[in-house]
C-alpha cells in the first residue's frame, strides 16, 4: 500500500474522529462491547453462551461477553480489539471472554480467560484501556502496551514478554516480569514461579510476528477511536475523492456488477439477535459503521462515519442499482446453525497453492499478507479480466512481491531475499472496461460474485 493511500485513510478517520467523541457508542449504555474474530486458519469453534455449545467458527465473526473460543489440532485464531489490540490462539488452545465492558470512566475493560494451550498477546494499551487476563491460578493485569506469549496446562505455565513490562499476580504473590524475561510458575508446588533471563523460541512465535507487523504496517497512521479492521482496509483496497460523495473506499478486484452482500452468513447471539458476519477478508469496519453506495459508472463503495452506532445488519444510502435486494435477518433464532448468504468466511491458507484472481473476487481467497501492492495486481486485472498468482503462505517471512507489469502476458514474484517465492500471470481473455475506474478497481463490468479459485 502506498504511504498516499495510507494518508487518505488518515484523513478520512480524523474527521470521523471528531464526530466520534461527541457521543460514545450505542452498546456502550448497556456496557457492551463486540469484539471481533479477525483471522481463522483450519478448524476453529465458538460457543456464544446460547446453552447449545461450541459450533464451527468462520472469519468475522462477532465476539460478545460471555463467549469461548477454541482451536483444533491444526486451528489457529486471531481476535481484534476495538484499538487494534490482538490475541491470538494457536492448536488446542481454548479461551473465554469474561469481561466485555466499559468503566465508568469510559474505558474499554477486557477480561480473558486462557483454559489451556497457548495464545500471544499484542496490546496496545491506548487511553488507558484496561486488560486482564488469568491462566492456572495467575492473573495479569495491564493498562499499558505489552507483548507477550502464555501457556498453560495441569502441570505448570510459561509467560515470555516480548515488549513492555507485564504484572502478574498469583498464590505466590505479585511480580513484574520485564521485557525478554520468562516467568515459569509450576502447578504443582502452589505456582511457584522462576525468572529466566531469556525467552526460548517457540514454532508460532514467527507467525505471531509477521502478523503483528501486518498490522503495523497497515494500520500505524490510523487516527479514528477504532482500529480493528483498518489494517485490511488498507491492504485490500483503496480510498478515492469521488466528487458530490467525498471520501469513499472499495475493496480491489470489483466491478459495477459487484455487491457487498452477497457474501456472508447471519449468525445468532443472545441478546442481540442475528448478527451479519462478511465472507471478505476486509470485511468488518464497513459493516459496523458508515454506509454502502451504488455510484454510477463506479459500483459499490463504503463511505466511512457514523461512528456513534454499531450496526448488527450493513446500512446502505443512496440510489439502488436495479434488482437489488436488501439483507434480511432470518425470521427464526437462537439456533447454532448459521444461515449462509452465498459464501461464508473461509479458513486462511496455510500454504501457498495457485490462483485466479477475477474482476469479481473483491479479496476473497487472498490471505493476508501473501501478496506484495495488490493495488498494482489490481490495475492488471482491470486490463486483462483475471490474473494468475501464486501467494506465499499467510504472514510467511517469504511473502511473495508482485513486480512492476512490463507485459500483459506474465509477472515475476520474488520474496525479500530475491528468490523467486511466487510467480503471477495475467491472460486477456476478458475486456477490461474503458471507463470509469476507482483504485484501479474496473468498473462498467458486470463482474461475477465468485472469488480466487484454486487450480
Amino acid at each position: 500500500m502506498s504511504k498516499l493511500l495510507l494518508s487518505q485513510s488518515s484523513k478520512v478517520f480524523l474527521m470521523a474522529a471528531a464526530f466520534a467523541l461527541l457521543a460514545l457508542p450505542a452498546l456502550a449504555a448497556s456496557q457492551a462491547r463486540i469484539v471481533r474474530l479477525s483471522d481463522v486458519q483450519g478448524s476453529v469453534q465458538i460457543d456464544k453462551n446460547t446453552g447449545l455449545g461450541f459450533e464451527s467458527a468462520f472469519l468475522n465473526l462477532p465476539i460478545t461477553q460471555g463467549a469461548q473460543v477454541r482451536t483444533k489440532d491444526r486451528g489457529r485464531a486471531e481476535v481484534e480489539f476495538e484499538d487494534g489490540s490482538t490475541l491470538r490462539l494457536t492448536p488446542n488452545t481454548t479461551v473465554e471472554f469474561t469481561a466485555l465492558g466499559l468503566s465508568d470512566s469510559g474505558k474499554r475493560i477486557s477480561g480473558i480467560n486462557l483454559i489451556e494451550g497457548m495464545a500471544y498477546v499484542n496490546w496496545l494499551g491506548k487511553n488507558g484501556d484496561q486488560f486482564n487476563l488469568k491462566f492456572s491460578r495467575e492473573r495479569i493485569s495491564l493498562d499499558r502496551a505489552a507483548h507477550f506469549r502464555v501457556q498453560t496446562s495441569t502441570e505448570a505455565s510459561n509467560l515470555a514478554v516480548f515488549k513492555g513490562d507485564v504484572d502478574v499476580e498469583g498464590p505466590s504473590g505479585k511480580l513484574v516480569v520485564e521485557k525478554k524475561k520468562t516467568a515459569t510458575f509450576v502447578a504443582t508446588d502452589d505456582d511457584k514461579y522462576t525468572i529466566a533471563k531469556n525467552i526460548e523460541e517457540a514454532p508460532l512465535d514467527s507467525w505471531d510476528k509477521e502478523a503483528s507487523a501486518y498490522h503495523d504496517q497497515y494500520a500505524k497512521n490510523n487516527q479514528s477511536p477504532y482500529g480493528y479492521g483498518v489494517s485490511d482496509l488498507n491492504y485490500y483496497g483503496s480510498y478515492t475523492n469521488v466528487p458530490g460523495y467525498g471520501m469513499m473506499w472499495q475493496p480491489f478486484f470489483t466491478g459495477v456488477g459487484w455487491d457487498p452482500f452477497m457474501n456472508g452468513a447471519w449468525s445468532w447471539y443472545p441478546g442481540y439477535g442475528y448478527m451479519f458476519a462478511s465472507a471478505y477478508p476486509w470485511g468488518w469496519m464497513p459493516y459496523r459503521y458508515g454506509s454502502w453506495m451504488f455510484i454510477p459508472s463506479m459500483g459499490w463503495m463504503w463511505q466511512p462515519g457514523a461512528w456513534n452506532t454499531w450496526n448488527t445488519v450493513p446500512r446502505y444510502a443512496g440510489t439502488l442499482p436495479v434488482n437489488f435486494h436488501p439483507l434480511a435477518p432470518p425470521v427464526a433464532g437462537g439456533t447454532t446453525s448459521a444461515v449462509v448468504v452465498g459464501r461464508v468466511g473461509a479458513a486462511s491458507t496455510l500454504a501457498s497453492s495457485r490462483m485466479v484472481l477475477n474482476a469479481g473476487s473483491a479479496g476473497m481467497g487472498i490471505p493476508r499478507g501473501s501478496l506484495d501492492n495488490l493495488h498494482q495486481l489490481n490495475h492488471q486485472v482491470a486490463k486483462t479480466g483475471f490474473a494468475r498468482v501464486q501467494p506465499a503462505p499467510q504472514f510467511s517471512a517469504t511473502a511473495a512481491r508482485i513486480a512492476p507489469w512490463s507485459s500483459p502476458s506474465a509477472i515475476s514474484a520474488s520474496g525479500p531475499t530475491g528468490a523467486g517465492s511466487g510467480r503471477a500471470e495475467a491472460r486477456g481473455t476478458m475486456a477490461a472496461p474503458s471507463s470509469g475506474r476507482v483504485g484501479g478497481a474496473p468498473s462498467g463490468h458486470a463482474a461475477g460474485g465468485s472469488g480466487g479459485h484454486r487450480n
